[in-house]
């Protein structure tokens, strides 16, 4: 690779990176494309170096074939930190890089930050703010001394423990590999992941998409979920029953969620997953 390589961004709205992209690196030569189906071509004809790509639609099929096929780039900087889009390759003639854990303390804010949503009934107050009407008969729920799940603990389910332990509640989790970790009272594998669901009063879903997590919060694991608890997703579309969650939401025996990912990105308008009020 050269000092000054041939640079591809492969994402739909490039123009930030690219400003982000020149003032970091002005020597660097730089292209873009904003479609699936125009990657190959852009590969073969600008010949880049390194190409900087993100999944940005789910319906369609990721085009791995331009990146890993004759021609292609010595490194491939995915943005985001899922690389199941891009399957199976050889490291000795490619470089894949990811973005785990750079968005693990947001990610795990935006977690805590919905269970409070729930835990305080903040649609609620707000209604009595729009109303202006004190209820006093409204009641918001503390999380300290409850129980939470944490299903993957790798960067942002880490990053999860640690905000969960702040507030005082006891902390689960599984890995494929259990052993000990700070801020986390019982880690387990993921063959007690059932078990575990029915202690939970809140669920967290953290871990990466792969050919093991595919389908891993099932429809029966969800309907072993405790009545009441509150669900998260913040993993890969694929990992949780779509369906399985949306009614267990319609029936209110879960009582939310708080959700990042989904079958089909964007979330079609169709979905009745929208209408829910006790969704965010």
């Amino acid at each position: 690779m050269t000092d000054h390589p041939r640079i591809l961004l492969h994402h739909n709205a490039p123009d930030p990176l690219t400003a982000r992209l020149e003032r970091a690196f002005p020597k660097a030569t730089h292209a873009s494309c904003t479609t699936y189906d125009d990657l190959p071509e852009a590969v073969s004809t600008f010949k880049p170096d390194v190409v900087y790509t993100v999944r940005f639609t789910s319906g369609q099929s990721y085009p791995r074939d331009a990146l890993f096929g004759p021609g292609g780039p010595r490194w491939i900087a995915n943005g985001g930190a899922g690389t199941d889009h891009l399957g199976h390759w050889d490291s000795t003639q490619v470089t894949v890089t990811n973005a785990a854990g750079v968005a693990a303390h947001m990610m795990a804010e935006y977690v805590m930050g919905g269970f409070l949503h729930f835990t305080l009934d903040i649609p609620g107050l707000q209604t009595d703010k729009s109303n202006r009407h004190w209820n006093a008969s409204r009641l918001v729920r503390p999380l300290q001394g409850r129980t939470l799940l944490i299903v993957g603990l790798g960067h942002t389910g880490r990053a999860l423990a640690a905000r969960a332990k702040a507030f005082g509640m006891r902390v689960i989790g599984t890995r494929s590999r259990p052993r000990d970790m700070e801020n986390v009272d019982v880690v387990e594998s993921p063959d007690a992941l059932k078990r575990l669901a029915r202690e939970a009063d809140f669920i967290a879903v953290c871990t990466p998409l792969t050919e093991r997590t595919r389908g891993l919060i099932s429809a029966d694991l969800i309907s072993a979920m405790k009545s009441g608890a509150i669900f998260a997703d913040v993993s890969r579309g694929g990992v949780t029953d779509q369906t399985a969650l949306h009614d267990a939401l319609k029936s209110k025996r879960l009582a939310g969620a708080v959700l990042d990912v989904f079958e089909t990105e964007p979330l079609p308008e169709t979905s009745p997953l929208w209408v829910l009020d006790n969704t965010l």
